[in-house]
């Protein structure tokens, strides 16, 4: 893909500062987005304001946003306040209003992310059409399709292309209202390092108390800013109340935030770094050499089931094993998800390489 740096169509913050995107979920009355606008303004981290226009909602008669009525509003906050504005589009009709008030900046939702169809159908609304965009991942954890939509994006001329990681909906409900999944947006970030990666803790949290948490992870992981729902009054919004804070504490948790650093000139750290890293070189390729040693016996039980005439699967045997693989792992301090995820795929592969066997000797 080719990708615009950020710096090169975006104010950015001072060096030390990160950079955020701030707003409301949804733009309820023009007293309420010019409030808040000008309380981010005060915030130098802040050189966008983004409040929703359009919202997908789960079920009928929510609140779903006051619709092309709230676009002159935002014309307003940026001519009050020099901030850029974005809002959220999710059909060509959509992105026809946003072009035709001025918007500075278009973001895709995560259910719209999810459906390729509307997709394309916001990339060729756009075609021609020189404006950044903001790809937030999918509600369901496919990098793929993440991947699939930026690519829309590009292929419709679009450069200033920007991923926003929200956290993805899973069936258990634990700390967060999303889980952040951490390992999908670093894998968007290692095959696309020039793409630039927002972390929206607003929406991995649903809960205010948890934002700064989430915040201070993203800045560990090197992610290049943060979008934060900001209301005057969180608790009496018309949507996603309990995950929005104040401009106050908005400014709070940006000056609690420890950014790091990419290099050091220090001299023993990176000798000690070097150190480390031949570790792990060593330690990965005894791995490696590890697996192949398994595939191998795990050739020889398929030949051994094909003289037998036994199946290749026999969850039994797996149940067991990954009981008995989870107990040491949870001995040895080491994360149970972590663990059953590798043996998941180490179990997979043999299965596939006794399949392949079987097929192969009944030819």
């Amino acid at each position: 893909m080719k990708i615009d740096a950020l710096n090169e169509w975006l104010p950015l913050p001072a060096p030390g500062t990160p950079l955020v995107i701030a707003g409301p979920c949804s733009a309820e009355s023009e007293e309420q987005v010019l409030r808040t606008a000008h309380a981010l303004k005060e915030i130098s981290a802040v050189k966008v304001f983004r409040a929703g226009i359009w919202k997908p909602r789960t079920r009928p008669n929510n609140f779903e946003g006051l619709g092309e009525l709230a676009l002159p509003w935002l014309a307003k906050v940026k001519k009050e306040t020099g901030l850029l504005t974005t809002t959220e589009v999710a059909t060509a009709k959509h992105v026809e209003l946003c072009l035709k008030a001025g918007i500075d900046i278009l973001w895709i939702g995560a259910r719209t992310t999810a459906n390729p169809f509307s997709v394309q159908e916001i990339a060729d609304a756009l075609k021609g059409v020189d404006i950044p965009v903001m790809v937030k991942n999918p509600i369901n954890a496919d990098l793929q399709l993440w991947i699939g939509a930026l690519e829309r994006m590009n292929q419709a001329g679009i450069s200033k292309l920007v991923a926003i990681h929200r956290g993805f909906s899973v069936a258990e409900k634990l700390e967060f209202r999303n889980d952040p999944l951490w390992r999908i947006p670093m894998e968007l970030k290692v095959k696309f390092p020039e793409l630039p990666l927002l972390c929206d803790p607003s929406h991995i949290t649903g809960k205010r108390e948890l934002v700064q948490k989430v915040c201070q992870k993203a800045m560990d992981l090197d992610m290049n800013g943060l979008i934060i729902e900001t209301h005057p009054d969180p608790d009496k919004a018309w949507s996603d109340a309990s995950q929005q804070v104040t401009p106050e504490k908005l400014l709070n948790i940006i000056s609690s935030l420890s950014l790091k650093r990419e290099y050091s000139q220090d001299k023993n750290y990176t000798e000690e770094l070097n150190d480390l890293r031949e570790q792990i070189d060593r330690l990965d390729s005894e791995l490696i050499h590890t697996l192949k040693l398994r595939q191998q016996v795990v050739e020889k039980i398929a030949m051994a089931k094909i003289n037998q005439n036994i199946t290749a699967l026999q969850k039994g045997r797996f149940e067991e094993l990954m009981k008995d693989r989870l107990v040491t792992a949870e001995k040895m301090g080491l994360s149970l998800d972590f663990i059953k995820e590798i043996f998941d795929s180490i179990h997979e592969q043999s299965v596939q390489i006794q399949t392949d066997l079987f097929e192969k000797n009944n030819k």
